[in-house]
């Protein structure tokens, strides 16, 4: 039996409708999420017979379900269908009728001057994505969950139909996976993998485990004993704690970043419904967050950003808050009744984390106090007890094919190939682990948060599978990419422009009667860019950027220094040197660096500056190691005052040097009273 939609002003619900049947058309689209309805537009816009099969009951996945807060990026970047849906959401909130429970002047990421609008409410992205379909004539379906065990027929590698538990069966010439798990791609016989891979597979510096990375706010800042009772190993680890031996930093395992809900809540008395304790609360699960709030970390573990009419998206936030960390390892290969299961965990254990931060005594009374305002919202989730119908998948099974997006198309140090679409967010993972330190000690691991530097081209060959695989499948969400690749990539405007591309090349293959892995790109990239899409970008200079090649002497940039840390890209100060500066967030004194070795072409003195940008909350002792011909100088850098040369420069003093690379600074973070910001080293001859 197939569920149809009916759409009212508010919400979407499903009737059932019709016994089991067969249905043959050009392209299916499998996964009802955001990418599924750019592609099924796309398709039917190109004149192909298209059908679109939701497994649960909702259009949108977290589009429309609690993620609101649109990690995008640069947002020049998104184009085409991508950009559209957030021109619609901008054009619904023009309406004054839109604000029903706030002045739309009070909401401050409302831009009247801009185009497209990038927050909105969960059943608002709900209504104009159906709408779309609806406009565009798309055959959609819900509770239409593939059979994975039979549920593929092929004909060699290539897919002839698929059949859904329902006992229905389309038929079509091309398939797109759509989903966030890959079950059509897994089920087709393609290559995948799960996990984290080592960085050595494929070149990479963040891949694979990452303790040395997690540097951000979201682990343990206090000392909190692992155990059971607190000393004693022999009686076990809390929950939450992995017993499993953690690999090297580097190496490549099995685990995954954890899943979460991005609950929408509401301050506004007349739109909240309070949280409740759930029926299978336990205690146990929170005792990591007790014990972390007595430690004397009293930061309030939940991050809600502002959504219009009073409501949020609420993200995870510190070392203990709505990530479920280590309990989603199973779920990418996971049977449906199984993954339920995992699911109903999360769900449970958010429900009682929440209740927990407003009730339970350990909680310190200022916490319970700020967490006491909010509840989850009345008008949104009707049908789901009013928790988003979608949990955060945020990696789960990933094709390997003939080209792996890595870190290095992320950062553009090689040249990506057969570009359709950009992606420019932090390559950025959630923790996948907690484990007990050497020092006995609980901390989180497998954060990661490094910016790319820029947009970067997401290449054709990562969404078809490799040659000699299934050829008329696309798979624009768990497309070919390493762990840290996709950490950057997973997010909703760029799942939506890959969709469209996807379809887009479907409809030439189908045209032009090929496998998609033999589409023409030339002819791909030009329907592409008609309708708008991003395929390239290079972005202006930054106000305040000097060019390094103009520069007086030998200058290396921050960019091309030796770093352990500093992984945080700013140009929000000028003038700096290249495309920005990096700073160390103020954090882990003593564990951060970045060494600059020159290349002298000749031996004789040299005058050493250093290039940083002032500010208040700058440290005022920068420890700047300068390595010459006759030993070692340290000299300590007042970062709050102006630099005294051109505004760009303060000199560290003049030295004698050797030719070639033998010449050095180091700048360290230990001991310091503030960020310390690294830009660029110069080295002018002096006569």
């Amino acid at each position: 039996m197939r569920l149809f939609l009916t759409l009212t002003a508010t919400f979407v619900t499903c009737v059932p409708a019709g016994a089991a049947e067969s249905v043959e058309c050009d392209v299916v689209v499998y996964g009802g999420n955001a990418s599924g309805v750019a592609a099924a537009v796309q398709t039917a816009r190109m004149g192909k017979k298209v059908v679109l099969l939701e497994p649960g009951k909702h259009i949108g996945g977290l589009t429309s379900g609690g993620l609101g807060w649109t990690d995008s990026g640069d947002k020049r970047v998104i184009g085409g269908v991508s950009r559209e849906f957030y021109q619609r959401v901008k054009k619904h909130y023009d309406a004054p009728a839109a604000w029903v429970r706030e002045k739309r002047e009070g909401y401050k990421f409302y831009r009247k001057d801009e185009d497209a609008m990038w927050t909105f409410e969960p059943k608002v992205a709900e209504a104009i994505l159906c709408d779309m379909l609806r406009e565009n004539a798309v055959q959609f379906f819900f509770t239409e969950r593939l059979d994975r065990a039979k549920g593929v027929k092929l004909d060699g590698k290539r897919i002839v139909s698929i059949s859904t538990e329902a006992g229905n069966t389309y038929t079509a010439k091309v398939f797109i996976d759509a989903t966030y798990e890959g079950d059509l791609m897994a089920a087709a016989g393609v290559s995948y993998t799960v996990g984290r891979e080592p960085n050595k597979q494929y070149g990479e510096t963040l891949d694979g485990v990452a303790r040395k990375w997690n540097v951000s706010t979201h682990r343990f800042l206090k000392n909190v004993d692992p155990y059971v009772k607190p000393g004693d190993p022999k009686s076990g680890l809390l929950f939450g704690i992995d017993s499993n031996p953690l690999p090297a930093d580097g190496a490549g395992d099995k685990r995954l970043q954890a899943f979460c809900f991005r609950m929408c809540m509401s301050d506004v008395a007349a739109n909240r419904v309070p949280f409740e304790k759930p029926a299978d609360y336990d205690e146990a699960k929170y005792e990591l967050l007790f014990r972390n709030f007595e430690a004397g970390d009293l930061r309030v573990p939940i991050k809600p950003d502002r959504m219009p009419n009073g409501k949020t998206d609420t993200n995870n936030n510190y070392a203990v808050s709505t990530d479920f960390i280590g309990q989603n390892y199973g779920y990418p290969e996971a049977s449906y009744a199984d993954r339920a299961k995992i699911i109903a965990a999360h769900l449970s254990y958010q429900k009682g984390l929440m209740w927990a931060l407003q009730n339970h005594k350990r909680v310190p009374e200022k916490v319970r106090e700020q967490m006491a305002k909010w509840g989850l919202v009345k008008d949104e989730f009707t049908d789901t007890g009013h928790w988003p119908h979608q949990i955060y998948v945020r990696e789960a099974r990933r094709m390997v094919s003939d080209y792996v997006v890595t870190e290095l198309d992320c950062r553009r140090t090689r040249d990506t190939p057969m570009s359709v679409g950009m992606g420019s967010y932090n390559m950025d993972s959630h923790n996948c682990c907690r484990y007990v330190t050497a020092d006995g000690f609980v901390q989180n691991e497998g954060d990661v948060q490094v910016s790319p530097g820029g947009p970067y081209r997401i290449s054709y060959k990562s969404i078809v599978p490799r040659s000699g695989e299934c050829p008329n499948l696309l798979v624009p969400v768990c497309l070919s990419s390493s762990h840290i690749a996709y950490g950057s990539i997973r997010m909703e405007p760029v799942f939506m422009v890959l969709g469209q591309s996807a379809a887009t090349a479907a409809c030439l293959a189908i045209d032009d009667k090929l496998d998609v892995q033999k589409v023409d790109y030339e002819k791909l990239k030009r329907r592409l860019v008609a309708d708008k899409q991003v395929l390239e970008f290079a972005a202006p200079p930054s106000p305040g950027a000097i060019d390094p090649k103009k520069l007086a002497g030998v200058v290396v940039d921050d960019a091309d220094a030796e770093r352990k840390g500093f992984d945080t890209v700013s140009t929000s100060i000028g003038p700096f040197v290249g495309g920005g500066y990096r700073h160390d967030g103020n954090k882990d004194q003593g564990k951060q660096s970045a060494k600059f070795v020159a290349d002298l072409p000749a031996a004789g003195k040299y005058e050493v500056r250093l290039a940083y940008t002032a500010n208040p909350n700058r440290a005022t002792n920068a420890k700047a190691t300068v390595a010459h011909a006759g030993g070692k100088a340290e000299v300590k850098v007042d970062q709050r005052k102006k630099p005294p040369v051109d505004g760009l420069w303060v000199s560290l003093g003049t030295f004698e040097f050797e030719k070639g690379k033998t010449g050095s600074v180091t700048i360290s973070t230990d001991g310091a009273d503030g960020f310390v910001v690294i830009d660029a080293v110069q080295w002018i001859p002096v006569k």
